[in-house]
């Protein structure tokens, strides 16, 4: 490992034609991944082998262009490679015939797991969701929310009904549940560096017990091994450097209340990933992501 050292984009593209087969994990920032990625690919097709992409930016998460522009304000830097990835939290999406993956990012992921299987039942469709994320959520670029002397032992929320990650939220939660999904998302800085712990509230269109919402949780992913749904509100400091995400529903009267949590940088962003890759390259979609939560991060 100690060999190992960055190399340019084009040495990377040459060495495209040293192996028939190729991983690219993409973790370049929204707007700049999707140009890199483009040259990769097509890199790849004039050396002749095979690479498969999983990106972690928002560049591959909207169906068109025009979506992606609408939100980051301006143009989608490769148009012709959207129809080529598919974007899902993997526990959404069992199969896709597209060669690529784009892990959607990791209030997404927090957000989608708790509302798909609601919205996917009919039991509600209407959402209100308060999330807190860590430090380690916003980068090391500099500004007013991320300054340390303001977050820390400290509280806030921000772009409150505005956050540029809800109409991406909206839309996959949309697809998976193919139905329309309404969103309402308050995102919070928290004092703390790693993990997401999102509340999600919805009035329920039909009627369901506490008893009821548990078991439609728990069916749905069933068969997923990263997620667990508790009987007990979760806990960050159970997940926090895992690739697993817990979640517990309450019911009172006509209200839904589903809680998450996850670690955003793993589950939420690299252990997601990883999950595609390995479903893509067909590999166990668990392979190098069962370590047990550190306790201490």
């Amino acid at each position: 490992l100690h060999e190992q050292v960055f190399v340019s984009l084009d040495a990377v593209a040459e060495r495209l034609r040293e192996a028939p087969q190729w991983l690219l994990l993409s973790a370049a920032p929204h707007g700049a991944s999707a140009g890199l990625v483009d040259q990769l690919l097509s890199a790849a097709d004039e050396g002749g082998s095979a690479l498969t992409v999983v990106d972690a930016s928002a560049d591959f998460r909207f169906a068109d262009g025009g979506a992606f522009a609408a939100v980051y304000g301006h143009p989608h830097p490769a148009p012709h490679r959207l129809g080529q990835f598919s974007c899902a939290v993997p526990e959404h999406l069992p199969s896709s015939e597209r060669p690529h993956a784009c892990h959607p990012g990791c209030f997404a992921t927090a957000m989608l797991l708790a509302i798909v299987p609601l919205a996917t039942a009919g039991i509600a469709d209407d959402f209100f969701v308060s999330a807190v994320t860590g430090s380690t959520g916003a980068g090391r670029t500099l500004r007013e929310t991320t300054h340390h002397p303001v977050r820390q032992s400290n509280l806030f929320a921000y772009q409150a009904l505005r956050h540029r990650h809800e109409p991406e939220v909206r839309a996959l939660a949309a697809a998976a549940a193919n139905r329309d999904v309404g969103l309402h998302f308050v995102p919070h800085s928290g004092p703390f560096a790693r993990g997401i712990h999102s509340t999600a509230f919805a009035k329920l269109k039909t009627h369901a017990t506490q008893a009821q919402v548990h078991e439609v949780l728990a069916e749905y992913y069933r068969s997923a091994p990263f997620v667990r749904v508790e009987a007990a509100p979760p806990r960050m400091k159970d997940v926090v450097g895992t690739n697993y995400a817990l979640l517990n529903a309450v019911v009172e009267a006509d209200t839904v209340v589903v809680c998450s949590v996850l670690d955003n940088l793993v589950k939420g962003a690299t252990g997601g990933s990883l999950q595609w890759a390995n479903r893509l390259l067909g590999w166990p979609e668990t392979l190098g992501l069962t370590a047990p939560a550190a306790g201490w991060l």
